[in-house]
């Protein structure tokens, strides 16, 4: 339970149907931070947040369990994610905070006291297949949060289940209404959980850095001064810095090791491929179609891609697409689909095949 309306409502539904349900959250925030207050209506899982969700524990008539991960979540989620800014990636923490603790060490404390299922408030439906389990898209598309859960351990799909998924939020909104609870206006989470205040301000707190040379991609040439490597993202259009404003020029690549940030037209954010690690399938490896549908981001439309290159023993893959895809960026994720099925997923480690450069030797 994150203290938001849609964990609040899984908890709900889960008593009405008969289960024997524990609320849970997990803290990571020190007793510090609680004694400043530094929690935010924005963000999920906050001081703040600890106590509506025991409310709305009380409300139901359920005990509610305050878990300290502070400790595994430093170490799994908050360690990586400033390393990978700090070498030029855009990591996803939430991808992370889903495989590593919600459905690993959450899951490993509810074993512990005789549970046999977590349940989250996430927007994904549990479909029971022929071979297993499976996770589909949620309900309501504009809150389906499959490419998030594609790190999910395979065997741990039986013990999982998600309530809401087949809802459309405003369903949501209105049980809770119904049902009285004190989160059902709460406004969404927006920010990433760790992060007080903006990230720009967390990064330059965590990562040093200082100023540095805008190369030109086409040309070699400075053409502006960035902030900080550390602040810029593949696909980054605004706020670059550029000494001429009437350009159009996008982060091609962030070069921490030189403190260079490349910049270039559209068509040089533009990819026909990717290669992949940390590959997990939801399915047996066997069953993975050559031709899959593939999301390099949140919230955009899939793209037909075939697997190519699928290493098994090293958890590497590449992908080709149909047609080029924008902003295809190292430390975020690729989730793979097949219709609506979530089959799984990697981090992506570098884009294959600029169509620019291709453009250019054609």
């Amino acid at each position: 339970m994150s203290g938001g309306v849609d964990s609040s409502v899984a908890a709900a539904l889960l008593v009405e149907q008969g289960y024997d349900v524990v609320g849970a959250m997990m803290k990571f925030w020190s007793d510090e931070e609680l004694a400043s207050s530094c929690s935010s209506e924005s963000s999920c899982c906050t001081p703040t947040a600890a106590l509506e969700a025991g409310w709305v524990a009380r409300q139901l008539g359920i005990p509610f369990e305050l878990l300290n991960y502070r400790e595994t979540f430093a170490e799994r989620i908050i360690a990586p994610f400033i390393e990978g800014y700090a070498s030029g990636r855009t990591p996803n923490p939430c991808v992370w905070c889903n495989t590593d603790v919600k459905f690993d060490a959450l899951l490993e404390h509810a074993r512990s006291i005789g549970a046999e299922y977590v349940a989250t408030g996430h927007y994904v439906r549990r479909v029971d297949g022929p071979a297993g389990v499976e996770l589909w898209r949620g309900g309501d598309a504009a809150k389906d949060q499959t490419y998030f859960l594609w790190g999910t351990p395979r065997d741990t799909l039986p013990h999982l289940l998600f309530p809401v998924g087949h809802l459309e939020k405003h369903e949501v909104r209105r049980l809770a209404e119904a049902r009285g609870l004190v989160t059902a206006q709460k406004p969404e989470s927006q920010n990433i959980c760790f992060v007080r205040g903006s990230l720009r301000d967390f990064l330059a707190e965590h990562i040093p850095g200082e100023p540095g040379p805008l190369v030109d991609l086409e040309s070699g040439e400075v053409i502006g001064e960035h902030a900080g490597a550390r602040f810029y993202t593949v696909g980054q259009r605004r706020g670059l810095g550029l000494w001429k404003s009437h350009l159009e020029r996008y982060v091609v690549e962030v070069r921490p090791e030189t403190n260079e940030v490349i910049v270039g037209p559209r068509a040089a954010v533009e990819w026909w491929g990717l290669e992949a690690t940390g590959l997990n399938l939801l399915l047996d490896p066997t069953n993975l179609p050559d031709e899959v549908e593939a999301m390099v981001r949140y919230r955009t439309r899939p793209e037909r891609a075939r697997v190519e290159a699928l290493e098994l023993e090293s958890s590497r893959f590449r992908l080709r697409f149909k047609r080029p895809q924008f902003a295809v960026t190292p430390g975020q994720s690729v989730a793979l689909y097949a219709g609506d099925r979530l089959l799984g997923g990697g981090f992506i480690a570098r884009a294959l095949d600029s169509a620019f450069a291709l453009e250019r030797v054609g």
